[in-house]
């Protein structure tokens, strides 16, 4: 059997075409996609795993924004900002980065999203659609692959 180099760059490189054709798309529909991206605190390896999705998003058209909260955020006060995020008309995903701080009950923050801008489709509504096979929306990133 030869081994087959599989070059991930080549790949990725592919994803973001067709991703930016999408957007393409959506642009001439007169929508310009929207993700929010919710920091909670700066741990190192977080900031560097959102500084890349807001590069990526820039660079296939999508308008990325990210709130950053510090660590002492209440679960309260992150609430008011998905609350917030959920009726704003320009943000069409929504993504907390996890981990949350201790003190903020992950789960919590993901059901208070609306399943619709659920970026990770980790709202309960959508992991059961995924349970079922009934994917209509985002599939977590992680078990996709």
């Amino acid at each position: 059997m030869t081994a087959q180099l599989i070059s991930g760059e080549a790949i990725a490189a592919g994803i973001r075409a067709e991703v930016a054709g999408g957007v393409q798309a959506l642009l001439r529909r007169g929508t310009t996609p929207g993700l929010a991206v919710i920091l909670v605190g700066d741990d190192p390896a977080s900031v560097s795993y959102v500084t890349g999705k807001a590069r990526d998003c820039e660079e296939v058209g999508i308008n990325a924004t990210t709130l950053r909260l510090p660590a002492v955020t209440t679960e309260a006060a992150l609430l008011a900002e998905i609350d917030r995020l959920n009726a704003d008309p320009g943000t069409h995903a929504i993504l907390p980065q996890l981990p949350l701080p201790k003190h903020i009950d992950e789960q919590t923050i993901i059901d208070r999203i609306d399943p619709l801008k659920d970026a990770d489709g980790l709202h309960p509504a959508n992991l059961g659609r995924l349970l079922r096979g009934e994917v209509t929306g985002p599939l977590p990133c992680t078990p996709h692959g």
